[in-house]
């Protein structure tokens, strides 16, 4: 990709400000339907079983645009792709919105994630064009408006759909949201395309399979599968325990939970700067500490009080916001020309497990409620560190 390094100065903080809640609003669709999804259920008059496959839909759709959009951005200038995923994520906006039938529903939500793929498209692009001692600090921020985006879009999803009385006004807010950043990021980035330009889209899908020979590329994508599915059923399940009658809350309240664990995420970016002085090993061993033990306490305490609840969000999501930026410092550093396709690999894997995690999540809820959930969630994440300290032992890079 041949840009100019000086396309991000060092007072270019409004660019960066801007393209963190680009990253924060496009991922926020992913994530709007989770605390809504009770009031789905009653809507449509399904089971919670049913309506919870909204939010399988959307983890799927995210992996499924990861993995056969997102590698355009190798062959596409970087303006025009991002203009035509915004368009059609507004429409597939539009249409979740007036759905009436749950199949139709499900079908908008995959639709709406495989193409709302706008921050793996930005995070690459942009750390790309940061120099090597500023490119953690760099993904750090995007990350925190990534992940800023997955929590309050739950908190203004689950307060609007209670004060407008509708599930649908949620998706009416997130298309009109969509449509102003169709006017503004594209002006913000390089209108160039990638060195890869002269390949073509099957030989690019081709050339992923033999990246995966990169040990550090595949340490970092069993640790996103792992603790993003642990995290994803966690959060697909967590308004149905709130609406339960330990507590009897509304959407509302489940929204709520995504600003109670803003704290966390806020100060999850220092990850990246300490991935760049000591390594994403030791980061990513301190983020799994962090999501377990937000796991044991929601399965003890967090049963019956929602300060012990508050206090596991915020280490949930500060832990896993952590091990994110450290598993893509990790894969960033494997080389330019392939940062975008690696970045593929990474996030299909790590979708694809919050995909599995919001499906088993919903089933086991079923079966054993709460207590079932956060044990799931905690072997999940205990995985993830026993396989971070398989690759340390056989020597895997952790850089």
């Amino acid at each position: 990709m041949t840009v100019n390094k000086r396309f991000i100065p060092d007072d270019g903080r409004l660019k960066m400000i801007l393209l963190a809640i680009a990253c924060g609003i496009t991922v926020g669709n992913v994530y709007l339907c989770q605390p809504i999804l009770e009031q789905i259920a009653m809507s449509m008059n399904v089971t919670p079983k049913i309506s919870g496959l909204v939010a399988v839909g959307a983890q799927a759709g995210y992996a499924l645009g990861i993995l056969f959009v997102l590698p355009i951005a190798d062959i596409v200038a970087s303006r025009r792709l991002v203009r035509i995923l915004l368009l059609l994520t507004a429409l597939f906006i539009v249409i979740a919105a007036t759905s009436t039938s749950m199949p139709l529903l499900i079908a908008a939500s995959v639709a709406i994630s495989s193409t709302t793929v706008i921050p793996q498209i930005l995070i690459p692009i942009i750390s790309g064009l940061a120099a090597p001692e500023r490119r953690g600090k760099i993904i750090g921020t995007l990350q925190t408006g990534l992940i800023l985006g997955i929590l309050l879009s739950r908190t203004i999803s689950g307060g609007l759909a209670e004060l407008a009385g509708t599930w649908r006004a949620p998706y009416v807010l997130s298309a009109i949201l969509t449509i102003l950043l169709f006017f503004i990021i594209p002006r913000l980035l390089p209108d160039s395309g990638n060195q890869t330009q002269k390949s073509n889209y099957i030989t690019l899908l081709r050339s992923l399979l033999p990246l995966l020979k990169y040990r550090p590329l595949r340490l970092s994508m069993i640790l996103g599968f792992l603790v993003f599915a642990a995290f994803s059923a966690f959060w697909a399940t967590l308004a149905f325990q709130l609406a339960s009658p330990a507590f009897v809350l509304g959407s509302a309240a489940a929204g709520l939970f995504g600003l109670y664990g803003a704290p966390g995420a806020i100060l999850a970016p220092q990850a990246g700067r300490l991935s760049d002085r000591i390594g994403s090993f030791k980061v990513n061993l301190f983020s799994i500490l962090a999501v377990l033990t937000a796991f044991i306490l929601s399965g003890t305490l967090g049963g019956i009080s929602l300060l012990a609840l508050i206090l596991a969000v915020n280490l949930l999501d500060f832990g896993l916001q952590s091990g994110q930026i450290a598993n893509q410092v990790r894969i960033f550093s494997l080389g330019d020309d392939i940062r975008a396709r690696v970045n593929t690999l990474y996030m299909v894997a790590t979708f694809s497990g919050g995909a599995l995690g919001a499906f088993l999540g919903t089933q086991v809820w079923s079966l054993s409620g709460w207590i079932g959930v956060c044990l799931l969630s905690s072997v999940l994440t205990a995985l993830a560190g026993l396989m971070l300290f398989f690759y340390r032992k056989d020597n895997c890079s952790h850089r």
